[in-house]
């Protein structure tokens, strides 16, 4: 076993026997029927360890104290990589840097129900599925589109474990459709939980309405027509909304699309993204007046994103306040280069080489 393997190991709870490796796997993509050479193991980092075990303060004094073991690639590739960034030029590096959300990564405790509820309720397709016997986990990848240009979500089950916490740092994911009403109907008709029906937003005119998959996520579904990505929204609280809006948009180079106060309800909010809302999906940020810490629990993992330098993306998560809990690098056996960090509160993001993304779903 690698020492990043035996690292991780240590971080992972008694909720099944640790694997072998968390690194190497093949892919069957449940469409076509054929493996690639082998998957991203960035997943892992969030599907198969636990979230509240990565984002812990202990967990993370345990990362940092493990540097030279976790770190993913030579400090001489990092030279070769050309990392000389600072706080003068990475505000521009970054926002010229090719960056799209890839997916969003979470658990779930009986993956064949939570399938079944999102392509008979959600409308999504099943893109790929696998299972890994020797790690004791299954995961599947679930969207509206191929996952080489559409956000998808990546639903991760591990061995034995039925239920997760989700937390109350969570919100929710949005989903555009054309008819709420519509869709609320087949949700009840496939026995699907509503927990709110349709009606005008309190903060707006538009017409949603939330619903839980079996696990408890909630979904929040909006009547916004047809759109090129209708997984559109992820929804995270944060406790201090100015200091995450100045993270995204620094070390993430995402732009700030939206920000809303209503004091009547006594919370804000902000949506982050790539590109306007109707076209590309969004982070949605909420402060709660008041609230400034959540917690996480161990269901929701993180967010991938792509990037063209995923040696500069970490220089300049480090410039503007995030956390490096996996340095830079190409994983132990394949090229995929990806790095890992936490944002000012905790939540977790992973980066990746946009070349090798697109190499590994080949």
């Amino acid at each position: 076993m690698s020492s990043l393997s035996a690292t991780l190991n240590l971080l992972r709870p008694s909720l099944a026997p640790p694997p072998p490796s968390l690194w190497f796997c093949d892919v069957r993509n449940s469409a076509s029927s054929y493996c690639t050479s082998r998957r991203l193991a960035l997943f892992h980092l969030g599907s198969a360890l636990p979230q509240s075990q990565l984002l812990g303060a202990k967990a993370s004094e345990l990362l940092r104290g493990e540097r030279n073991t976790l770190e993913a690639a030579p400090v001489a590739n990092l030279a070769q990589a050309g990392t000389a960034i600072t706080k003068e030029n990475a505000l521009e590096w970054v926002k010229n840097d090719k960056r799209r959300m890839l997916h969003v990564v979470y658990r779930v405790g009986d993956l064949d129900k939570t399938i079944k509820f999102y392509t008979e309720c959600l409308g999504m397709k099943l893109l790929r599925r696998r299972d890994i016997p020797e790690e004791q986990y299954s995961n599947a990848f679930l969207g509206y589109g191929p996952e080489d240009s559409n956000f998808v979500v990546e639903l991760t089950y591990n061995y034995g474990v039925d239920k997760y916490n989700i937390g109350t740092g969570f919100g929710h994911f949005g989903i555009d459709v054309e008819d709420v009403s519509k869709s609320v109907e087949l949700i009840k008709a496939k026995g699907g939980k509503v927990t709110r029906e349709p009606g005008p937003a309190k903060s707006g005119s538009t017409i949603i309405a939330s619903v839980e998959d079996p696990d408890g996520y909630t979904f929040e579904l909006l009547e916004r027509g047809l759109s090129p990505e209708p997984l559109c929204q992820v929804m995270l609280r944060v406790g201090d909304l100015d200091r995450a809006i100045n993270f995204y948009k620094k070390a993430f180079g995402m732009e700030l699309l939206r920000k809303r106060d209503y004091p009547e309800y006594k919370y804000t909010y902000a949506l982050m993204g790539y590109g306007p809302e109707d076209k590309n999906p969004v982070l949605e940020l909420t402060y709660n007046y008041g609230i400034t810490d959540y917690d996480k629990g161990n269901g929701y993992a993180q967010i991938a994103i792509g990037t063209d330098d995923v040696y500069k993306s970490a220089e300049a998560i480090k410039l503007y306040g995030g956390k490096i809990v996996l340095e830079p690098g190409p994983l132990p056996g394949i090229n995929t280069k990806i790095t890992a960090c936490l944002d000012p509160d905790g939540w977790k993001s992973v980066f990746v080489d946009n070349v090798d993304f697109m190499k590994e779903l080949e």
